[in-house]
């Protein structure tokens, strides 16, 4: 089930004289067969995939021209790879090619105070970004959990997000330009670095999401915001998912302007007790709400949280005062999925997202289907956007069977619930099958022919995003 597909590669022939040129022109910047690592043939999606023919460590954008110049040249599929920290499958090579690691382009190579933007490398790491510039009193608000692992490439390429989204949004709402590189090496600046700009097409929003089909990134530019002055987190435990998420819908409609409003059931609840955060024993359900601004603005705030959440019913909502107790808080919520990950052999987590009034019935659907499947099933995330990390777990692999099934309902209900197959993980390899669920026929027509048009020859991430075509076709058309 969720086993890397085969796909059919490139010639012999190709493999051989791309590789041949692939060393005469890039020498100790690309790796081959021993040298080769078994983590360029995964991710976090723990998929794994086909030994690539090659790892290009590239170093400058001209590196990056160059591996796509000859992957065109010699008809060989490309992956491209920044942190490896995606869900889905995304930098997984599924045939023998090139795989594209930009993690060592990770300058920051402009901080511009007076226009509020800043230019990196592909491979910056995301925290280090949210650093540099927050100590230029500056703001860059995407935070998804693997801020110390994952890289601007790779948040731009699944379109990150995370909980500040619920306030600030998410990647696409910062990226102003990105430096692009298409399949046969031609290069070009697409966006801006004004605020404001509508010329022509908006490629860089078509580029958001893209999930390395369409083309490789080199520098992008990022817009910022002022760094808000104070920060306060609250968490509040419900006596029922019920009582949590009414408080959810609330909030809300009481237009309380929370840049978080986090969701956590019975079951992560237990992990966040293990973990050492104190909760009344009788919780079963869990939010963290967060403010910021000036300190009379979060102090007001605050007063209208706990206002609305004794109201409906709330155990307790604790304030966390202390710098120490935020960070004990926060750390056990994006260690989360890593700590679920341990009660299981075998886990899969679903980012799916529904209408918030249609939370609760999510939430009894995943209960559900873990009855009905006889598999452990919990939910948790980003309540305040109706974006929840759905997880199954199983340790039998026998169960897998029983846990596609419940997969496909998750996703067919989500739907039925005006809802959308992914929030922020994207599609990559472990969605694509479903997509046209959610995607009507003459919209993947479309979305295929914009691919054909950045990528004639579906040498770019084959196999990621559209479903394999009767036949076992990808859209590698080399193969």
């Amino acid at each position: 089930m969720f086993r890397a597909p085969e796909l059919p590669g490139p010639s012999q022939g190709q493999l051989d004289s791309g590789k041949a040129e692939l060393l005469r022109s890039l020498g100790s910047r690309v790796l081959f067969d021993d040298e080769i690592s078994e983590d360029y043939r995964s991710d976090d999606s723990r998929i794994l995939g086909e030994k690539p023919l090659a790892v290009v460590l590239a170093e400058s954008s001209s590196d990056i021209e160059t591996a796509l110049t000859i992957a065109k040249a010699h008809k060989i599929p490309v992956v491209p790879r920044a942190g490896g920290s995606g869900r889905t499958g995304g930098a997984v090579p599924l045939c023998r090619g090139i795989v594209l690691a930009t993690a060592g382009m990770s300058e920051l190579h402009e901080l511009d105070g007076r226009e509020g933007f800043v230019r990196v490398g592909p491979g910056a790491r995301l925290s280090e970004v949210q650093a540099a510039v927050e100590r230029e009193g500056w703001f860059y608000p995407p935070d998804p959990n693997s801020a110390e692992l994952c890289c601007i490439a790779g948040n731009v390429a699944e379109n990150a997000a995370g909980p500040r989204a619920f306030k600030y949004g998410a990647t696409r709402d910062y990226v102003l330009g990105i430096e692009t590189i298409l399949p046969g090496g031609q290069k070009f600046f697409a966006g801006r670095k004004t605020r404001k700009g509508v010329t022509g097409y908006d490629v860089v929003s078509l580029l958001v999401g893209s999930e390395g089909t369409l083309a490789a990134f080199g520098d992008v530019t990022l817009k910022l915001i002022p760094k808000p002055e104070e920060v306060l987190t609250l968490a509040a435990t419900f006596p029922s998912l019920s009582h949590a998420l009414g408080a959810v819908g609330a909030l809300v409609q009481a237009q309380v302007p929370a840049r978080c409003l986090e969701f956590l059931d019975e079951k992560t609840l237990a992990v966040m007790r293990q973990s050492g955060v104190p909760l009344a024993p009788s919780a079963e359900a869990l939010l963290i709400i967060e403010v910021d601004g000036s300190e009379a603005e979060c102090e007001h705030q605050a007063e209208r949280i706990l206002g609305i959440c004794e109201q409906c019913r709330a155990i307790e909502v604790q304030v966390a005062l202390l710098a120490t107790a935020r960070a004990q808080l926060w750390d056990a919520r994006k260690q989360m999925s890593r700590a679920v990950r341990a009660r299981a052999r075998h886990k899969i987590s679903e980012d799916v997202v529904v209408p918030r009034r249609e939370l609760l019935r999510l939430v009894d659907c995943v209960r559900e289907l873990g009855d009905k499947y006889s598999i452990d099933a919990l939910s948790y995330g980003h309540a305040g956007d109706g974006n929840l990390h759905v997880n199954f777990l199983w340790n039998d692999p026998e169960e897998e069977t029983k846990v596609a099934a419940a997969v496909r309902e998750l996703f067919v209900t989500t739907l039925s619930l005006g809802g959308t197959l992914s929030g922020e993980h994207g599609i990559g390899l472990l969605k694509a099958e479903f997509l046209p669920l959610e995607h009507p026929r003459p919209l993947l027509d479309l979305e295929q022919r914009i691919k054909a048009t950045f990528d004639p020859l579906g040498i770019m991430n084959p196999g990621k995003i559209f479903p394999s075509e009767p036949g076992g076709r990808t859209g590698h058309g080399a193969c």
